[in-house]
């Protein structure tokens, strides 16, 4: 793979990022818009698990998740989160940290209503994250709210169920080198809100 250079002022790190995902379209197998999303607990301890990207615009990263579940408690208190999407048919990784912030009702609804009807039905099923005594006690849950929905499409969004936007401040590029002499290019935000690119050691 060749080197990549981008100059220091003038480039948009998420023109970047959506050529970087394109090129990953075209060669990753499963899931390109796979992404580990870390978050805090209130004990200081990270905690990271993997999500799908939902929607990429300059106002941030977008994915859906239940609010009740462990990471929307811990997004809910601190507002941070940190993001890794790992390419590797491309030998590429995308770092995005930032501020989180929740979208809107219309967005979450949108959304929530163009998933599968089972996908729907799952999110009110699940009380992600918390204890659950056996596979059958989920499953009759499901069956039971089948019922209820039997003879309509029109499953609401869950009021715990919407969006979160991570808003960045930080967006590191970086490409495989050989003998690890990788690529890295920093983004940050100066003073004056423009994205400045500062290549780093690998």
């Amino acid at each position: 793979m060749t080197h990549f250079d981008i100059p220091a002022t003038g480039i948009n790190p998420y023109e970047l990022f959506a050529e970087w995902l394109e090129s990953a379209k075209k060669s990753e197998p499963n899931d390109p818009e796979a992404m580990t999303v870390a978050t805090i607990g209130a004990d200081g301890m990270p905690s990271a698990r993997m999500l799908l990207l939902k929607g990429i615009d300059e106002r941030g990263f977008v994915f859906f998740t239940n609010s009740m579940s462990r990471k929307g408690q811990q997004l809910a208190a601190t507002r941070v989160a940190a993001l890794l999407f790992h390419w590797k048919s491309l030998r590429r990784q995308v770092r995005v940290e930032g501020a989180v912030e929740t979208v809107s009702d219309a967005e979450s609804d949108a959304y929530f209503n163009s998933r599968p009807k089972g996908s729907r039905i799952g999110a009110w099923a699940s009380l992600q994250s918390q204890p659950l005594d056996s596979r059958a006690t989920l499953e009759a849950r499901v069956k039971a709210l089948e019922e209820t929905y039997k003879d309509t499409d029109n499953v609401p969004r869950p009021p715990h169920w919407f969006g979160y936007r991570v808003k960045p401040t930080r967006i590191e590029f970086w490409q495989d080198g050989a003998f690890r002499l990788h690529d890295r290019f920093v983004f940050t935000l100066d003073e004056n809100g423009r994205w400045v690119a500062q290549r780093q050691y690998p």
